[in-house]
């Protein structure tokens, strides 16, 4: 196997453990099957503590039975790409009930990155980084490739290599897709319910029309005649009725306070919704100034008291609800993205002052070691 002269081991054993072209000392080899052997004791740890925990490999069959969070996006995305149908109403009300079931995807995906990003970032333990990975890649698996001297932990999945690093960036990356989806979702549904109303508008004034071609009658004296006394009696009816309304006054006052508070519920919504699209339209295309990321926190931040402020016995309040949830998460994530932005605008204020105190110190001091 040695090469005498040379002290290089023969491709043929090379090609066992590498690239056949590669040639590679006895000692470099030496070093690579020492550090082999302690990988592959390293796996059976893990192993032995995986197949030790049962919630654990419960969450690992969960996880495998779903979609990759990837694949989830890419299928959503790709769906919404389809044009609406205006012409047929049944076609249209199918399309907007896939928007909504859409958007609960998007919501449910939203929640699921949360759980990713927090368990990965924030969890001490191996297993629990892995439980983080397993509900990244659900369906499409991952195979454990090695883990570096300062923890970073490399996997494999659907022929990708990433670090842990690398499944967190994917996880703001998605996370502003998704917003941006939902803007497009809630668009969409928009267009589709308008278009469905009018459809809905345009068919019940037809039979009026035709019914009131029908009914215009030919006047003349003898039917005026005939009519003096059922309008004689309509007066009669209305001063009756006059006096019935002062009575039923409190019910009136009843419905035209539910009115109110409809119209008002209507405006909040309206204006949450607005908001909301104003701040996911600003965090688009990172990165931002912190003023920004504080601006669309802002934002969402008056969008939830408006949708939070609808009361329940409104017709928006299923709808506000709903929006208020994902309202919520993406809230949540700008606002940790805003506390980033401002502990790394404080680190970099702390490093110019830092530095313009070294400087001081060097140009106004005797050059002494201490100084130094």
């Amino acid at each position: 196997m040695f090469i005498p002269g040379v002290g290089l081991v023969d491709p043929a054993i090379a090609e066992k453990f590498g690239h056949s072209k590669t040639k590679i000392s006895l000692t470099e080899l030496q070093l690579k099957i020492d550090g082999w052997i302690e990988w592959g004791y390293f796996l059976q740890a893990i192993a032995a503590d995986i197949l030790s925990d049962v919630p654990f490999v419960n969450q690992l069959n969960s996880d495998i039975n779903h979609l990759s969070i990837r694949t989830k996006f890419q299928i959503i995305a790709e769906n919404l790409k389809n044009n609406l149908v205006f012409e047929d109403i049944n076609i249209l009300e199918r399309q907007i009930q896939k928007i909504s079931n859409y958007q609960n995807e998007l919501l449910e995906l939203q929640q699921k990155l949360n759980y990713v990003f927090d368990t990965i970032k924030n969890s001490r333990t191996l297993l629990k980084i892995l439980l983080g990975v397993s509900a990244f890649c659900g369906k499409s698996g991952f195979v454990l490739e090695w883990l570096y001297d300062d923890h970073e932990l490399i996997i494999s999945s659907e022929g990708k290599f990433q670090e842990l690093t690398d499944i967190l960036n994917d996880c703001d990356y998605f996370q502003e897709q998704i917003a941006a989806l939902i803007i497009q979702c809630n668009t969409l549904s928009k267009q589709a319910e308008q278009a469905l109303k009018k459809i809905e508008q345009e068919s019940s004034k037809e039979p009026i029309i035709s019914q009131h071609v029908e009914i215009v009658p030919k006047f003349s004296t003898q039917k005026i005649v005939h009519s003096a006394l059922p309008i004689a009696s309509s007066l009669l009816i209305l001063g009756f009725g006059a006096w019935k309304i002062k009575e039923q006054s409190p019910q009136l006052q009843q419905m035209s306070l539910s009115l109110t508070q409809e119209e008002n519920a209507s405006t909040k919504f309206k204006s949450a919704e607005k908001l909301g699209m104003e701040a996911a339209s600003l965090v688009q295309n990172p990165p931002h100034p912190l003023q920004v990321w504080q601006e669309a926190e802002t934002k969402w931040h008056q969008a939830i008291i408006l949708l939070d402020s609808i009361p329940n016995e409104t017709s928006v309040s299923e709808q506000a609800k709903k929006k208020l949830a994902y309202y919520r998460i993406n809230y949540k994530f700008i606002s940790q993205r805003v506390l980033i932005e401002k502990k790394a605008l404080a680190n970099l204020e702390s490093a110019q002052k830092l530095a313009i105190e070294a400087n001081f110190f060097v140009e106004n001091s005797p050059h002494s070691l201490l100084v130094r």
